[in-house]
């Protein structure tokens, strides 16, 4: 069993009647949307820096590859991202 920890948060009316249209009819409470607007957001930071650190390897390798070559461990590398995000490729 995990433990939930409470967390306090204070936002502007406005947002709170937005967040209000924007559960229905999907969520029962505010609690709910914003755990998973949370959950969504750290997702997004963690693709962000996945991609990041991608990045910084582009274009370091020390051997000639042909476009065939490249192309093949880039799909094999997107497919790896994409499964461990959980994002289903076609």
């Amino acid at each position: 069993m995990s433990y939930m920890e409470s967390i306090t948060i204070k936002v502007e009316s406005n947002l709170a009647k937005e967040i209000d249209k924007a559960m229905e009819p999907d969520y029962s409470t505010k609690t709910e949307f914003i755990r998973e607007a949370i959950r969504d957001k750290l997702n997004a930071i963690r693709k962000q820096r996945a991609i990041y650190e991608l990045r910084k390897y582009f274009g370091k390798a020390k051997t000639k590859t042909t476009r065939l070559e490249e192309r093949k461990s880039r799909e094999k590398a997107g497919r790896e991202l994409a499964k461990e995000f959980g994002i289903e490729l076609k």
